[in-house]
């Protein structure tokens, strides 16, 4: 080993979905829409300027802020934006998570979390899920230096009760704790009301899965005043420049159109329904999701052999090569064309086995 290398921070990185670069394949492994933006997203990119890339884009993001805000029912003091809800997240961590005592979250849970954690030197202990892969509320009623809770939980797509998550809240005035409801647009109940009641919540959501906005990274914590004045400090002494000119403008188009938005996800929720029936059918178990995804295991067929015969097929699932959840597969909700697909050759993999 070269001796600068005992400087060097090491860490394990976090592993994204893989992204094929065949064509003609059905990818349901990374939890993207299936659906494009709004359609205020595509005139954008039309009337876009390259002249105005010469110039900084607001250090605040200003327009973007005041729409979520609008959107929301907030005021714009409320409200933090950065590149995708992993830059939110990794600055919230880094902002609030300064003690000694241990940060908890589940121990099936996204798998970031625990990167984060161990980049920033942040302590921290993994709370096991039952057997229904729901939250121990009572593991989080000990000492800790802050509480990050997926609410639906990734990569199981299980929804906590708002009581559940209250009851944390409040039992833990003295540390933040972060609701992280990336996937809460697709049938799940937001914390986010909470928010003037407790000056303790981050409540996380991004434009990756409902808006359709993966490719350009946006996401946005909302809380009281306080925590975002602090978040944004932390943030400046970062960099001032997270988000780019386009990106800003896609944003406001997208969260601005509501009407279009609502009826994406309701595409996606109803094809979700129609998959689990149609799953179920064929053996296969899962939780009840209010994601825009599934997570399956089959009764008599292992997740790891069915996730290689359907990437022999083109089509694309996630397997977690991991304890408790390596007999599972998150499939993401694409097109009904797409599941329909997926149906065929589940049918064609399982009756061969």
């Amino acid at each position: 080993m070269s001796l600068w290398e005992k400087n060097v921070r090491k860490v394990i990185p976090y592993v994204p979905g893989e992204q094929p670069k065949q064509a003609n394949i059905i990818k349901l492994n990374t939890n993207e829409n299936p659906y494009p933006p709004a359609p205020g997203v595509q005139q954008v990119l039309a009337d876009f300027s390259a002249e105005e890339l010469r110039l900084y884009p607001d250090p605040e993001i200003r327009d973007l802020v005041d729409a979520i805000a609008a959107d929301k029912g907030l005021d714009s003091n409320q409200v933090f934006v950065g590149v995708g809800s992993d830059d939110v997240l990794a600055m919230a961590f880094l902002t609030f998570f300064g003690s000694d005592d241990p940060v908890l979250f589940p121990d099936i849970t996204y798998s970031f979390y625990d990167v984060w954690a161990e980049l920033f030197r942040i302590p921290y202990e993994v709370q096991p899920l039952d057997e229904n892969f729901s939250i121990v509320a009572s593991d989080y009623k000990k000492k800790n230096g802050g509480i990050v809770i997926p609410n639906p939980n990734a990569p199981t797509g299980v929804e906590e009760p708002e009581g559940t998550l209250e009851a944390i809240i409040a039992d833990n005035p003295d540390s933040i704790v972060i609701i992280d409801e990336a996937y809460v647009d697709f049938g799940a109940k937001s914390v986010l009301p909470l928010i003037d009641k407790y000056d303790n919540l981050l409540v996380v959501q991004t434009f990756s899965k409902s808006r359709s906005l993966a490719g350009s990274r946006i996401g946005f914590a909302m809380g009281n005043p306080k925590l975002i004045a602090y978040l944004n400090d932390c943030k400046y002494s970062f960099n001032s420049y997270t988000m780019d000119r386009i990106t800003i403008l896609l944003g406001k188009a997208a969260v601005e159109d509501r009407e279009y938005f609502e009826q994406q996800v309701k595409r996606i929720v109803d094809t979700r329904e129609w998959t689990k029936k149609e799953l179920a059918g064929m053996g296969f178990v899962m939780p009840d999701s209010k994601a825009n995804f599934v997570f399956a295991s089959h009764e008599r067929v292992d997740a790891k052999t069915i996730f290689e015969k359907l990437k022999q097929k083109g089509i694309y699932v996630r397997y977690f090569n991991k304890p408790r959840i390596d007999n599972c597969l998150r499939i993401t909700i694409g097109t009904d064309e797409e599941m329909k697909a997926l149906m065929v050759a589940l049918q064609d993999i399982l009756s061969s086995k």
